[in-house]
């Protein structure tokens, strides 16, 4: 019996320790800790968010690892961060959030969320504090808003850049080609857009709308040309080529926005000529 006795307290012991070299879960942040969401223009392309921290404690924290979790997005692993803050109005620590879950016929209204944060309080021990975000976040409505009409438009249409663009004086010249998926009926492509860096407009001059679709594909003839010819702009851009369409994917229905990129060779492209026309130094 003492043999059975001693090893249920070794094994007891064993599983204390081992709960201590994990993070325990806190009721609440340490005094003068809070978040909020942000998105800088940088985070777009790679799909990611910044959790800005808010510091005004008189002691310095640890933040180990961030993770956002809601029900409005897949949920992806932490991100180590392993940064320390003292005082601090607001210090941005960006992270990466999986992809919205949508519906393929509306949008979906957005969901609580929380940002998990695996930190230090001084030199007290590794936990888990959780920060409410409410649905009614901006960014968190403006994130499934973009991403649930982008998949709304996917489903319906495929639309992409042709593989030919070509110089005609100081514009590209090419299509963007349309093809039917889910879509049962005609489907307007009211618009295109622009980039910070280029113009996307159809040759026709046509806008509301640009074309329908009518059967199973359509082309449409369009021209880029830069809007800015700025040295610094264009090397550091990481949006010069998120072109998008308005485009509705229903007879009548609702428009909305839907990403579009080129190829990245055709993007390389694209640099090379507005490096030509713009006069830019290589």
């Amino acid at each position: 019996m003492g043999y059975f006795i001693r090893l249920a307290a070794v094994s007891t012991l064993f599983g204390v320790l081992a709960c201590g070299a994990q993070a325990t879960e806190s009721p609440g942040p340490p005094t003068g800790v809070s978040v909020s969401l942000q998105q800088w223009r940088s985070d777009v392309p790679l799909h990611k968010l910044s959790v800005a921290v808010t510091n005004t404690g008189p002691v310095t924290i640890l933040v180990e690892e961030l993770q956002l979790v809601s029900d409005s997005f897949e949920t992806v692993p932490f991100r180590r961060w392993d940064m320390p803050l003292g005082r601090t109005p607001r210090t941005d620590l960006s992270i990466p959030y999986g992809p919205a879950r949508c519906d393929p016929e509306k949008i979906p209204p957005a969901k609580p969320a929380t940002v998990v944060m695996r930190m230090r309080a001084g030199d007290g021990p590794s936990r888990e504090v959780r920060f409410p975000i409410p649905a009614t976040d901006p960014l968190l409505t403006r994130l499934v808003h973009t991403e649930c009409a982008s998949y709304i438009l996917s489903q319906a249409v495929e639309v992409a850049f042709g593989p030919a663009w070509t110089r005609d004086g100081d514009r590209l010249r090419g299509v963007l080609t349309v093809k039917r998926r889910s879509a049962t009926g005609p489907v307007t492509i009211d618009d295109l857009l622009g980039t910070t860096h280029y113009r996307l407009e159809p040759v026709s001059g046509r806008r509301h709308p640009v074309a329908v679709l009518t059967g199973p594909s359509l082309e449409i003839p369009a021209l880029v040309t830069p809007t800015r010819c700025d040295p610094h702009a264009f090397a550091e851009s990481k949006q010069a080529v998120l072109f998008s369409i308005q485009a509705a994917a229903t007879e009548g229905g609702e428009i909305y926005n839907m990403m579009v990129v080129p190829p990245t060779a055709l993007g390389l492209e694209f640099q090379n000529y507005a490096v030509d026309v713009c006069d830019l130094p290589t």
